[in-house]
C-alpha cells in the first residue's frame, strides 16, 4: 500500500523536478521556488517519488491531492481482489438448470467484487467428474473472473478460488 503523502513543506529536498498544473514539464527547480509557485497558483506541491534524486514533484489544485491519493488507494485495494470470499457448493450430478443458476450467482458475486470459492462435494468415485464440472464452470466464468488457485482435488471433492477481473 502507498505510504503517507508528502506535500508542500514536508518535502525536504533542495531541488525538485517540477510539473505544472496541466502536466507541462517545468524542469529542475529549487524547492523554495516550487513552493512559491504553488502558493501563487493556489495549488499544492506533491512529491511523487522520494527515492529519486531530485524527486519528481507536481503542482495539483488545492485539495485535489488528497482526493486523488484516496482514489488511487481504493483502486489498489480493488485490484488486490479484496472482496469477501463467498462459497458456492455444487454436486457432480447437477442438472443444467441448477448449473445455470449457480453460474449466474457466481457471475453476480464476481461483478460485485467478491472472490468466489467453487466447491464440489463428491461421493465415491465422482472425483474426476467434480474436476470436469469445475473446469466447465471456470470456462464459463472466463469473462468475469480468473482462478487464483489451481483446482484442488481431495478424496471427497474439488475446489477452486476465482477472483474478479
Amino acid at each position: 500500500m502507498a505510504s503517507k503523502m508528502v506535500m508542500n513543506e514536508q518535502i525536504k529536498a533542495s531541488e525538485v523536478v517540477l510539473k505544472g498544473l496541466d502536466g507541462e514539464n517545468l524542469g529542475v527547480v529549487e524547492r523554495e521556488e516550487a513552493l512559491r509557485l504553488a502558493r501563487e497558483l493556489g495549488a499544492d506541491l506533491v512529491c511523487d517519488n522520494l527515492m529519486s534524486s531530485p524527486p519528481p514533484c507536481r503542482l495539483v489544485a488545492k485539495g485535489n491531492a488528497r482526493r486523488e491519493r484516496e482514489k488511487q488507494q481504493q483502486e489498489e485495494r480493488k485490484a488486490q481482489g479484496g472482496g469477501k470470499l463467498k462459497e458456492i457448493r455444487l454436486t457432480p450430478a447437477i442438472e443444467d438448470h441448477d448449473y445455470d443458476t449457480k453460474l449466474r450467482s457466481a457471475e453476480k458475486l464476481l461483478k460485485d467484487g467478491n472472490r468466489v470459492l467453487l466447491s464440489v462435494q463428491a461421493k465415491g468415485k465422482e472425483g474426476a467428474k467434480a474436476k470436469e464440472l469445475l473446469e466447465r464452470m471456470l470456462a464459463d466464468l472466463a469473462g468475469t473472473g480468473r482462478k487464483t488457485t489451481g483446482i484442488q482435488v481431495s478424496g471427497k471433492g474439488a475446489a477452486v478460488e476465482v477472483a474478479p477481473l
